[in-house]
């Protein structure tokens, strides 16, 4: 082997594997986006403000 050669990259198994994997990190930032939205509106800003 080469010295100036890298390795292969690493790949998804499978293409459902990816799709559910980026459906997955979609929901959950948008929860967390949600989270802090509704705690503000509810009166709850302070949490953010002072954690």
């Amino acid at each position: 082997m080469a010295l100036n050669q890298e390795p292969g990259r690493e790949q998804w198994a499978t293409r459902l594997g990816f799709i559910l994997a980026a459906m997955g990190s979609a929901v959950g930032l948008g929860n967390i986006w949600r989270f802090s939205y509704v705690a503000g509106e509810n009166g709850g800003a302070a949490l953010f403000l002072f954690t």
